[in-house]
């Protein structure tokens, strides 16, 4: 009877595939890292490892997240793995469902309610917001919910004509009387008043004051500008309306006098 014998692997075949083996040994040892638990995985960059979906952290074991009814899965290997879905909140572990009045919506985080537009909130209910007339819804949601139109100011619960007095124009009424004087005159009472300006002197943009100053080297005396008269060892000083003494001189008696 012939027996038929089986070719033997070749030396170097063998040296060969013992080496890939080990080498394949060694990339699986490298992917799983020390003290990596079960259900867990070694993150795709860095080193160390997390937990796989569907399991959280919790002592350095990768346990199932346990959903509560109305809750959904994070993507996250800490925390409980769950937050309340939208229409729900939480309260103790649990999702309870919103409690939304009438004429509401949910939020844009999903666990509230806000008003609908033309209405506002009043502790636990939307009410509607009364726009008098002459006046329109604003966009802020808090407050009376709504604003006068131009020419008018908010007064009570109304929206009431803003008087602008001669040589007056209208402005933002949410601050003040709605209404400024043009330039070259001052809000007097109720009246624009003109500025009159001496000689010497020139305009001002202010609400309030006399609405003019001197030129430099005068000074105000009551409704005019005087001249500045300038004492031995002296300067106009900053402001260009007074005098100062030169060092090392020093005010004395209307005059500059060593100390």
């Amino acid at each position: 009877m012939r027996i038929t014998r089986r070719s033997a692997m070749p030396l170097s075949t063998a040296v060969v595939f013992a080496f890939v083996m080990s080498l394949a040994g060694s990339v699986l040892a490298a992917g799983a890292p020390a003290g990596m638990p079960a259900n867990a995985h070694a993150n795709s960059y860095g080193s160390g490892w997390e937990c796989d979906p569907g399991h959280h952290l919790s002592k350095d074991h990768c346990i199932a997240v346990k959903l509560p009814p109305n809750a959904v899965p994070v993507d996250a290997s800490y925390g409980r793995g769950w937050e309340c879905a939208r229409g729900f909140r939480e309260s103790n572990e649990t999702c309870l469902s919103i409690d939304m009045p009438k004429d509401a919506f949910t939020n844009a985080s999903g666990d509230g309610w806000q008003c609908l537009r033309g209405f506002r909130q009043a502790n636990k209910s939307c009410v509607e917001i009364k726009v008098p007339a002459n006046g329109f819804l604003s966009e802020n949601a808090y407050g009376d919910g709504w604003k006068c139109e131009r020419g008018f100011r908010a007064m009570n619960d109304a929206c009431v004509p803003i008087k602008v007095p001669a040589h007056g124009f209208l402005v933002d009424a949410s601050h003040g009387v709605g209404w400024e004087c043009e330039r070259g005159y001052l809000a007097v009472g109720d009246t624009c008043a003109q500025v009159a300006v001496p000689q010497n002197g020139y305009f001002v943009e202010s609400s309030y004051g006399v609405g003019w100053k001197c030129e430099r080297g005068y000074r105000v005396d009551k409704k005019a500008c005087v001249p500045i008269t300038i004492p031995e060892n002296a300067h106009l000083d900053y402001s260009g309306n007074d005098w100062e003494c030169d060092r090392p001189y020093r005010k004395s008696r209307g005059g500059c006098g060593l100390q």
